[in-house]
């Protein structure tokens, strides 16, 4: 029996999902087909994209106005192309200002089965988006393991299917002992430093994370920092790390294979001693490599007001959340400061083990040495097709 699949990812995370997701799919069922829009990796996996997949990929209310139009006919296209496909299933990955616009639309025209990969995170902020969601939505994959009760609630099947971070490949020694000659590191311990993949999240970070760097180092003049940086942002990053102490090393992707700077950046994190890193999935990167952490964000007033106000919950990092403990030290907001992040680096290297049995757990129980997600994802989706 053929099946049809229309699948949407509309960011570079969504794509590497989509990619995954089609490959089990290609696995499980061999006569499957696919149309959507999606990037290269899903391109590699035989999807001939609608249209390029960044023009989905932006940020931010200064962003979006002036491509409102254009984003808007994209939806009622892709929503059309859809309903005139009349596949078996579609899936939307992610992007929920565009994917969920999409699915409203083709159900109000259809009654073609809707998959959306990646809950929505109400079990932190925003609750009512579940039921919002679940007008448009027949079924949810979720990375992480607490979520499906969440959308199960509010009238949608969902299926924990792991999450992506526990099928990355790991750094071997030889790839630490090249990185570490390459970068003069010689065997001196190594701090990371991550202050963000936006330009706004490094204007705000750098100079915080500079400040606490210095104040660390002074303490402890043994340690190396190390700056593993997005092509984006890599020149402001730069600019930054001028102020930062002396031989701090970046590593910018620029120019370079994207194989080989994916590698070279997983070498760092798995080297590295201890790590400083903006709020985000990256602790989860660090939790994989098994490296012990600080998580520090600084947020606009407004938002920090906002968020202090609707916040469900009482951490921010995913380590804590998943393992249901607290070991992660957070600086946020008005605790993001230079001299307690350097405390809390001070407190963690002093005990670093503390961290070790929680990002084990955080680990285990995203799905580590189980069936890759992706495989995962598909076995869910036929499943209940």
């Amino acid at each position: 029996m053929s099946l049809r699949v229309f699948i949407l990812a509309g960011e570079p995370s969504g794509d590497r999902l989509g990619a995954a997701l089609m490959e089990g799919l290609k696995t499980l069922a061999p006569d499957v087909s696919f149309e959507g829009v999606g990037g290269t990796l899903m391109a590699e996996q035989g999807l001939q994209s609608r249209f390029p997949m960044d023009e989905l990929s932006v940020m931010g209310l200064a962003e979006v106005l002036p491509k409102y139009r254009h984003l808007k006919r994209r939806i009622r296209e892709t929503a059309d192309a859809v309903i005139a496909m009349r596949p078996d299933v579609m899936i939307t990955i992610d992007s929920p200002d565009f994917s969920l616009r999409v699915a409203r639309l083709v159900k109000q025209g259809s009654d073609i089965r809707t998959v959306h990969y990646v809950a929505p995170s109400v079990w932190a902020w925003r609750p009512g988006r579940a039921q919002k969601m679940a007008t448009c939505i027949d079924h949810v994959l979720a990375l992480l393991p607490f979520e499906p009760p969440y959308m199960e609630a509010a009238g949608m099947d969902c299926d924990f299917v792991g999450h992506p971070v526990v099928a990355e490949p790991k750094a071997t020694a030889d790839e630490i002992a090249a990185l570490r000659q390459t970068c003069d590191l010689g065997d001196a311990p190594i701090l990371l430093a991550l202050p963000g993949s936006r330009r706004s999240e490094v204007g705000r970070l750098a100079p915080v994370f500079g400040a606490a760097l210095r104040d660390f180092t002074a303490a402890y003049p043994e340690y190396r920092i190390v700056v593993p940086t997005a092509g984006p942002v890599a020149e402001l990053v730069r600019q930054h790390a001028k102020d930062w102490p002396q031989g701090t090393v970046l590593l910018d992707p620029t120019g370079l294979d994207p194989a080989v700077a994916e590698a070279r950046k997983r070498a760092a994190f798995a080297a590295a001693d201890l790590a400083l890193a903006a709020s985000g999935t990256v602790s989860l990167e660090l939790a994989a490599a098994r490296t012990p952490m600080v998580i520090a964000y600084r947020f606009q007033w407004l938002t920090w007001q906002i968020m202090k106000r609707m916040a469900l919950i009482d951490t921010v990092t995913l380590v804590n959340l998943v393992s249901e403990t607290r070991v992660v030290p957070e600086c946020l907001g008005p605790d993001c400061t230079p001299s307690r992040i350097a405390g809390a680096l001070a407190d963690v290297r002093a005990n670093p083990e503390a961290q070790q049995e929680a990002m084990g757990l955080s680990m285990e129980r995203l799905g580590e040495g189980g069936e890759a997600p992706g495989l995962r994802a598909a076995r869910a989706v036929l499943a209940r097709l």
